[in-house]
């Protein structure tokens, strides 16, 4: 057996030091990151998050794993991104309405009747406009990963089929807690009530609220069309869901590791879009079925003026102006 000298065992107890470190750093490295989702457990969203996971799980090879938490049960929107600002949750779903509290350029995608069609939408997202948007993210403690659909959002309420203006006047309808959306509904003559998703079916059970305004799965999902059977196809809005990560969360991964997770992300977007389809489809035809009256033959345009005044104060902003303007001339 050899006998090492001095200079031989000092070398070897510095590579055995080294190697130890190298060990210990990539286990600092590897970690569970938290994301939160507000709706429930087969939501395309929630599909999309754990698709996402898996695919990171793979490429980093278990070094990093997504746990998603559904169902509201990290809390309600508005909390969630104030944790997610924080560091206290890694990547959070959300609507685009909501975080505009915090990022100005969301504010300018759930503007009422932007987007002439969903193809209009996805146009704009995945094209550079879109890009430049969620590169506005970092300022605000945010990195904005991708964009996912959330259809068009329209109103329904349980009191009276609403064919105009006039058929809304006096109307509670459950807005997100967003003052543009405020502002939207009090434009169309009805009064906004400010509520948690989570609290919504309560407040139409309970006639808190006369209706609210989203998208067929979401009208379906939660039960929604059961105490609210006129569903108006106004298609307001057409804002997306948007996926963030905290920044302390995108700081803590290597530059390596932030390429994954974007890719990704992207990769999850294209799957959800899949998943949103079918789901909108098959959320129509079950409301339908149980006898929900879908008003259809609306005429959009005494809705769409309405909007003037929310239009104006957005104008006010040179930098949202410019943004609507180039949303607007994306063909």
């Amino acid at each position: 057996m050899p006998v090492l000298n001095r200079a031989e065992l000092s070398r070897t107890g510095v590579i055995f030091v080294a190697l130890l470190l190298a060990i210990f750093a990539t286990n600092a490295a590897a970690r569970e990151f938290r994301a939160a989702d507000t709706q429930t457990e087969d939501y395309p969203t929630v599909q999309a998050l754990r698709y996402m996971g898996a695919l990171i799980a793979e490429r980093t090879k278990g070094r990093h794993e997504i746990k998603v938490f559904h169902s509201r049960q990290l809390g309600e929107e508005k909390e969630t991104i104030e944790q997610t600002r924080a560091g206290a949750i890694d990547l959070n779903r959300t609507n685009v309405a909501l975080i505009g509290n915090f990022v100005p350029a969301m504010n300018v995608l759930a503007m009422p009747f932007l987007f002439r069609s969903i193809e209009h939408m996805q146009k704009v997202l995945d094209g550079p406009v879109g890009k430049e948007i969620l590169d506005s993210f970092e300022p605000y403690g945010f990195v904005g990963l991708c964009f996912y659909d959330s259809g068009a959002r329209s109103i329904y309420n349980g009191v009276r089929p609403v064919r105009s203006l006039a058929d809304l006047k006096g109307l509670r309808i459950r807005v997100q807690q967003s003052e543009l959306m405020s502002e939207m509904v009090r434009a169309l003559g009805a009064e906004p009530v400010e509520l948690p998703y989570g609290q919504v079916l309560t407040g139409l059970a309970t006639h808190l609220i006369d209706g609210a305004e989203n998208n067929w799965p979401s009208f379906v999902t939660t039960d929604h069309y059961k105490y609210a059977g006129y569903y108006t196809l106004t298609e307001h809005t057409m804002s997306p869901e948007v996926l963030v990560i905290s920044l302390k969360a995108w700081r803590s991964l290597s530059a390596e590791d932030q390429t994954i997770f974007r890719e990704a992300a992207r990769r999850s977007s294209r799957f959800m879009r899949e998943k949103w389809r079918d789901l909108e489809e098959q959320s129509q035809h079950k409301a339908e079925a149980a006898g929900i009256t879908v008003i259809k033959d609306i005429d959009r345009k005494p809705f769409e003026d309405a909007m003037a005044a929310v239009y104006a104060k957005a104008a006010q902003d040179p930098a949202a102006a410019a943004l609507i303007e180039r949303i607007r001339k994306v063909e």
